[in-house]
Protein backbone atom coordinates (compact mmCIF):
# COMPACT_ATOMS: atom_id res chain seq x y z
CA UNK A 1 0.00 0.00 0.00
CA UNK A 2 2.12 3.50 -1.12
CA UNK A 3 2.51 4.57 -4.46
CA UNK A 4 3.94 4.69 -7.65
CA UNK A 5 5.45 7.48 -9.26
CA UNK A 6 2.17 7.12 -11.66
CA UNK A 7 0.09 6.74 -8.36
CA UNK A 8 1.35 10.08 -6.67
CA UNK A 9 -1.54 12.33 -7.82
CA UNK A 10 -4.20 9.72 -6.67
CA UNK A 11 -2.40 8.12 -3.32
CA UNK A 12 -5.69 6.73 -2.15
CA UNK A 13 -6.95 5.11 -4.74
CA UNK A 14 -5.87 1.81 -4.14
CA UNK A 15 -7.39 1.61 -1.03
CA UNK A 16 -10.44 0.24 -2.18
CA UNK A 17 -11.43 -2.39 -4.81
CA UNK A 18 -11.71 -0.58 -8.38
CA UNK A 19 -14.92 -1.07 -10.47
CA UNK A 20 -14.91 -2.40 -14.23
CA UNK A 21 -12.57 -4.45 -15.90
CA UNK A 22 -9.06 -4.36 -15.03
CA UNK A 23 -6.44 -4.55 -17.69
CA UNK A 24 -3.39 -6.77 -16.03
CA UNK A 25 0.34 -6.81 -16.75
CA UNK A 26 3.23 -8.49 -16.32
CA UNK A 27 6.44 -7.14 -14.42
CA UNK A 28 9.34 -8.68 -13.16
CA UNK A 29 10.31 -8.00 -8.87
CA UNK A 30 13.77 -8.80 -8.02
CA UNK A 31 13.90 -9.29 -4.41
CA UNK A 32 16.86 -11.09 -2.42
CA UNK A 33 18.63 -12.59 -5.48
CA UNK A 34 15.38 -14.13 -6.63
CA UNK A 35 13.36 -13.16 -9.80
CA UNK A 36 9.77 -13.14 -9.69
CA UNK A 37 7.39 -12.62 -12.32
CA UNK A 38 4.28 -11.38 -11.37
CA UNK A 39 0.63 -10.12 -12.62
CA UNK A 40 -0.84 -6.60 -11.52
CA UNK A 41 -3.31 -3.92 -12.38
CA UNK A 42 -4.30 -0.62 -11.98
CA UNK A 43 -5.74 -0.40 -8.72
CA UNK A 44 -3.39 -1.33 -6.77
CA UNK A 45 -0.51 0.10 -4.85
CA UNK A 46 2.37 0.42 -7.05
CA UNK A 47 0.96 -1.80 -10.18
CA UNK A 48 3.68 -0.84 -12.12
CA UNK A 49 6.93 -1.73 -10.63
CA UNK A 50 8.41 -3.15 -7.35
CA UNK A 51 7.66 0.60 -5.48
CA UNK A 52 10.89 2.61 -4.18
CA UNK A 53 10.12 1.79 -0.25
CA UNK A 54 9.26 -1.61 -0.57
CA UNK A 55 12.67 -1.94 -2.71
CA UNK A 56 14.18 -0.37 0.07
CA UNK A 57 12.76 -2.53 2.99
CA UNK A 58 13.68 -5.66 1.18
CA UNK A 59 17.24 -4.41 0.46
CA UNK A 60 17.53 -3.46 3.95
CA UNK A 61 16.32 -6.46 5.90
CA UNK A 62 17.58 -10.09 5.72
CA UNK A 63 15.07 -13.10 5.07
CA UNK A 64 13.70 -13.94 8.47
CA UNK A 65 16.42 -16.54 9.98
CA UNK A 66 13.65 -19.62 10.33
CA UNK A 67 10.65 -20.67 9.31
CA UNK A 68 7.65 -19.23 11.37
CA UNK A 69 3.54 -16.97 10.63
CA UNK A 70 4.80 -14.01 8.81
CA UNK A 71 2.38 -10.97 8.05
CA UNK A 72 2.19 -8.73 5.02
CA UNK A 73 0.08 -5.75 5.73
CA UNK A 74 -1.50 -4.12 3.09
CA UNK A 75 0.02 -6.62 0.50
CA UNK A 76 -0.91 -4.42 -3.01
CA UNK A 77 -0.31 -7.77 -5.49
CA UNK A 78 1.96 -10.08 -3.40
CA UNK A 79 5.75 -8.91 -3.98
CA UNK A 80 6.51 -9.34 -0.17
CA UNK A 81 4.01 -11.90 0.98
CA UNK A 82 5.66 -13.90 -2.04
CA UNK A 83 9.67 -13.17 -1.59
CA UNK A 84 9.21 -14.20 2.49
CA UNK A 85 7.62 -17.49 1.28
CA UNK A 86 9.86 -18.37 -1.74
CA UNK A 87 13.41 -17.35 0.95
CA UNK A 88 11.79 -19.47 3.83
CA UNK A 89 10.49 -22.67 2.35
CA UNK A 90 8.42 -23.65 5.51
CA UNK A 91 7.04 -20.31 6.83
CA UNK A 92 3.26 -19.43 6.31
CA UNK A 93 2.59 -16.20 5.56
CA UNK A 94 -1.01 -13.88 5.58
CA UNK A 95 -0.84 -10.98 3.22
CA UNK A 96 -4.20 -8.37 4.19
CA UNK A 97 -5.41 -5.91 2.12
CA UNK A 98 -8.68 -3.72 2.22
CA UNK A 99 -8.74 -3.85 -1.83
CA UNK A 100 -10.24 -7.18 -3.14
CA UNK A 101 -8.10 -6.57 -6.84
CA UNK A 102 -5.61 -7.02 -4.58
CA UNK A 103 -6.15 -9.79 -2.68
CA UNK A 104 -6.94 -11.81 -6.01
CA UNK A 105 -3.65 -10.87 -7.63
CA UNK A 106 -1.69 -11.90 -4.83
CA UNK A 107 -3.05 -15.14 -4.39
CA UNK A 108 -2.44 -15.57 -8.62
CA UNK A 109 0.91 -14.62 -8.05
CA UNK A 110 1.48 -16.92 -4.64
CA UNK A 111 -0.27 -20.02 -7.38
CA UNK A 112 2.01 -18.60 -10.30
CA UNK A 113 5.81 -18.72 -8.00
CA UNK A 114 4.56 -22.07 -6.40
CA UNK A 115 3.51 -21.22 -3.14
CA UNK A 116 0.05 -20.53 -3.16
CA UNK A 117 -0.29 -23.55 -0.58
CA UNK A 118 1.83 -20.94 2.28
CA UNK A 119 0.27 -17.41 1.21
CA UNK A 120 -2.96 -16.95 2.16
CA UNK A 121 -4.28 -13.18 1.15
CA UNK A 122 -7.87 -12.13 2.65
CA UNK A 123 -9.36 -8.79 4.01
CA UNK A 124 -8.15 -7.73 8.02
CA UNK A 125 -11.18 -8.81 9.05
CA UNK A 126 -10.69 -12.46 7.54
CA UNK A 127 -7.49 -13.50 9.72
CA UNK A 128 -8.22 -15.57 12.70
CA UNK A 129 -8.41 -13.00 15.53
CA UNK A 130 -6.25 -15.83 17.92
CA UNK A 131 -3.44 -16.12 15.42
CA UNK A 132 0.09 -14.50 16.30
CA UNK A 133 2.99 -13.33 13.91
CA UNK A 134 6.24 -13.84 14.42
CA UNK A 135 7.53 -10.92 11.84
CA UNK A 136 5.29 -8.29 10.24
CA UNK A 137 6.40 -6.66 7.18
CA UNK A 138 4.51 -3.09 6.05
CA UNK A 139 5.39 -0.62 3.68
CA UNK A 140 2.31 1.13 5.86
CA UNK A 141 -0.59 3.27 4.26
CA UNK A 142 0.49 6.78 5.27
CA UNK A 143 -1.76 9.17 3.28
CA UNK A 144 -4.72 6.83 4.84
CA UNK A 145 -4.74 9.64 7.71
CA UNK A 146 -2.98 9.96 11.07
CA UNK A 147 -5.56 8.45 12.76
CA UNK A 148 -6.54 5.20 10.70
CA UNK A 149 -2.90 4.26 10.36
CA UNK A 150 -2.75 4.23 14.17
CA UNK A 151 -5.73 1.91 14.50
CA UNK A 152 -4.08 -0.09 11.73
CA UNK A 153 -0.23 -0.32 13.28
CA UNK A 154 -1.37 -0.97 16.52
CA UNK A 155 -4.20 -3.33 15.75
CA UNK A 156 -1.25 -5.77 14.14
CA UNK A 157 1.56 -4.56 16.42
CA UNK A 158 -0.23 -6.00 19.42
CA UNK A 159 -0.42 -9.68 17.49
CA UNK A 160 3.06 -9.76 17.67
CA UNK A 161 4.16 -13.03 19.16
CA UNK A 162 6.17 -12.45 22.57
CA UNK A 163 9.90 -12.68 20.46
CA UNK A 164 7.92 -10.85 17.01
CA UNK A 165 9.32 -7.95 15.13
CA UNK A 166 7.75 -5.66 12.39
CA UNK A 167 9.71 -4.49 10.00
CA UNK A 168 8.03 -1.33 8.49
CA UNK A 169 9.12 1.37 5.72
CA UNK A 170 8.46 4.92 5.76
CA UNK A 171 9.10 7.56 3.69
CA UNK A 172 11.29 10.44 6.06
CA UNK A 173 9.26 13.49 4.44
CA UNK A 174 5.57 11.93 5.69
CA UNK A 175 6.79 11.86 9.25
CA UNK A 176 8.76 8.49 9.67
CA UNK A 177 10.70 9.91 12.92
CA UNK A 178 7.27 11.13 14.62
CA UNK A 179 5.82 7.51 13.87
CA UNK A 180 8.97 6.00 15.68
CA UNK A 181 8.10 8.29 18.41
CA UNK A 182 4.49 7.62 18.65
CA UNK A 183 5.23 4.01 18.77
CA UNK A 184 7.46 4.59 21.47
CA UNK A 185 4.64 6.29 23.59
CA UNK A 186 2.78 3.39 23.08
CA UNK A 187 4.66 1.27 24.21
CA UNK A 188 6.29 -0.87 21.62
CA UNK A 189 10.11 -1.01 21.50
CA UNK A 190 10.69 0.95 18.09
CA UNK A 191 13.59 2.29 16.35
CA UNK A 192 15.02 3.62 13.37
CA UNK A 193 17.21 0.90 11.73
CA UNK A 194 18.49 1.95 8.31
CA UNK A 195 17.94 4.95 5.98
CA UNK A 196 17.93 5.18 2.43
CA UNK A 197 16.94 6.91 -0.48
CA UNK A 198 14.70 9.42 1.59
CA UNK A 199 12.90 6.11 3.22
CA UNK A 200 13.13 4.71 7.29
CA UNK A 201 13.05 1.22 8.13
CA UNK A 202 11.70 1.26 11.50
CA UNK A 203 12.14 -1.66 13.45
CA UNK A 204 9.21 -2.59 15.99
CA UNK A 205 9.24 -5.38 18.83
CA UNK A 206 6.44 -6.61 20.74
Amino acid sequence: MSQSSHDDHSPTHYFTTPEGPTRTRTITVNVWDDSMTMTTAGGVFSGTRLDPGTAVLMRSVTPPPSNGTFLDLGCGYGPIACALARACSGSHIVAVDVNDLAIDLTTRNAKALRVGDRVHACRPEEVDPDLRFDEIWSNPPIRVGKAALHEILTTWLARLSDEGVAHLVVGKNLGADSLTSWLCEQGFDAARVASAKGFRIIDVHA
